[in-house]
């Protein structure tokens, strides 16, 4: 019995050995553990002609041997899944890690941020929070609270990217629309500007784009007069451009400021001669600001007979363009990285 035994070891450890793929593994497996016909289950069969100490000897062996080739088809399976899973893998598999760059491709920033870092640093030397706000902003901020309320014409000016099936939603077509959060929430006196970018539905050139950099301006406290708005405002432009500007104010009508002006520097790219820069007039559009209408100090939750206080709407893309001398705006956001590697 026991040479029968290890002669259907020896067959199975043999016939393991040859099996090269999983079909040939499942017939091994019935050839040995077939419930009809297994050479395992025809020698289970002969116990019966067994009695006493020798049945029982006999199939103490054959369950040790069944136990022990079952163990070896496991392991046998268990290989070639590894495998087979392995080779799908390596087929299959794909690279998504960032190749290595050369160290003369390193990354830079862009003049947007140069410009945006400089401001905020230039501020806040003046006292001034730095925050943030939502580019997907709600109708309420971005136009109700600024004294333009539904029906205004003065909406219309702007040209804004609604959302769809949400018409009380809106690309914030300025960063205005933080100056009655931060009264909420900051109360006054204050001192804050918010850059970031702004989005308009705008028809583009030399000078125009949909999407440009903004840092709104807000100083409330009691009794600012236009002489701080001024005086903040030179400032700014010696920070940022190293020397005194020329600049010059026009009457402005913004709602949410009055009286409102218009604050223009002269062209730093064609000296005031004229360009495109300039829309050829030697003059740069630079910023409207004005004194805090009494209804956006209500709606930011202040009493207007105790506190003033003036805002102002920087356009940081068109700073950019006069302190590096770009002549359109849309090289900006062009991804050129001819125009890009200059900076």
């Amino acid at each position: 019995m026991q040479e029968q035994l290890q002669k259907i070891k020896q067959e199975f450890l043999k016939g393991l050995g040859e099996v090269k793929t999983a079909l040939q593994l499942e017939d091994l497996e019935q050839v040995f553990f077939g419930r009809k016909s297994g050479k395992l289950t025809e020698v289970m069969g002969e116990l019966k002609e067994l009695s006493g100490e020798a049945r029982k000897e006999f199939g103490q062996l054959v369950n040790e041997l069944k136990r022990e080739l079952e163990k070896l088809l496991a392991e046998k399976k268990r290989e070639m899944e590894d495998k087979e899973m392995g080779d799908i893998l390596e087929k299959e598999k794909i690279d998504v890690t960032q190749p290595k760059l050369p160290a003369k491709e390193s990354g830079h920033l862009h003049p947007n941020t140069i410009i945006q870092n400089q401001l905020e640093d230039l501020f806040t030397s003046m006292g001034f929070m730095v925050l943030d706000g939502p580019e997907l902003e709600s109708e309420y901020y971005n136009f109700t609270a600024l004294n333009m309320p539904p029906n205004d014409p003065a909406r219309d000016t702007q040209d804004s990217f609604y959302i769809k099936d949400h018409p009380d939603w809106v690309m914030r077509t300025q960063t205005s629309s933080m100056q009655v959060r931060a009264l909420q929430k900051y109360g006054a006196p204050i001192r804050m500007v918010v850059p970031g970018r702004c989005f308009r539905n705008e028809a583009t050139d030399a000078a125009h784009e949909h999407t440009f950099g903004q840092l709104e301006g807000l100083m409330v406290d009691k009794e600012i007069s236009i002489a701080h708005l001024v005086g903040v405002m030179k400032e700014l432009l010696r920070g940022v451009f190293k020397r005194d500007i020329e600049v010059r104010l026009r009457p402005g009508h913004f709602q949410f400021v009055e009286p409102g002006f218009e604050l223009d520097m002269k062209c730093l790219v064609c000296g005031g001669i004229g360009c495109g820069a300039c829309k050829h007039g030697g003059w740069i559009e630079t910023l409207p600001c004005g004194l805090v209408h009494p209804e956006v100090l209500r709606q930011g939750g202040l009493d207007p007979k105790k506190w003033t206080g003036f805002a102002f709407g920087l356009g940081m893309t068109r700073l950019v363009m006069q302190k590096y001398g770009i002549e359109d705006i849309r090289h900006l956001q062009g991804g050129d990285l001819r125009f890009l590697r200059q900076f």
